[in-house]
């Protein structure tokens, strides 16, 4: 299971060959547009925080789609006001969410780069701060991995026959 911890491990892994600081907290104030993300003061505190959120979702029922969105839309808005690293947030904020999402036995494509549309609504509900925003973005974007999600730990992949 991911913890808060895992989105360090993620950074770490996406941008280990551009950035020596890769998957560490930044240590310097960050502006956008005139607006502060949370400031380095609190980040043991938000961290701390975040992680209540995802040992809540953790609970939550696997076929429960409106919740999981819910809740992956208010982790997602957490870390996106966190902003722990100097470059690559986004990116690192996406793939989380997708692996907890994975979790649950989903597959959630947030890719922006494919997909414009995504990629408006992504940072209009990252930039106005909007939980719905993100939870109407995450709700139209999650597909269960599954081709019959009935069980809550179904392992059956979506086109698996059973020939091999």
């Amino acid at each position: 299971m991911k913890t808060i911890l895992s989105l360090f491990d993620i950074h770490k892994y996406i941008f280990q060959d551009i950035y020596e600081w890769s998957g560490q907290a930044r240590t310097v104030e960050i502006t956008k547009n005139g607006d502060q993300f949370s400031p380095v003061s609190e980040f043991k505190e938000r961290l701390t925080y975040i992680n209540s959120l995802i040992n809540k979702y953790h609970k939550i029922y696997n076929m429960d789609v409106q919740l999981i969105s819910q809740s992956l839309a208010e982790i997602l808005d957490e870390i996106n006001w966190l902003h722990p690293f100097r470059e690559g947030n986004g990116r690192t904020q996406r793939t989380f969410i997708t692996f907890l999402a994975r979790e649950k036995g989903y597959n959630l494509e947030l890719n922006t780069v494919e997909n414009p549309l995504i990629l408006e609504e992504y940072m209009k509900g990252t930039i106005q701060g909007s939980v719905q925003l993100l939870a109407n973005l995450i709700a139209n974007c999650i597909k269960p991995i599954c081709q019959k999600h009935q069980e809550p730990n179904c392992t059956i992949p979506i086109g698996y026959s059973g020939k091999r």
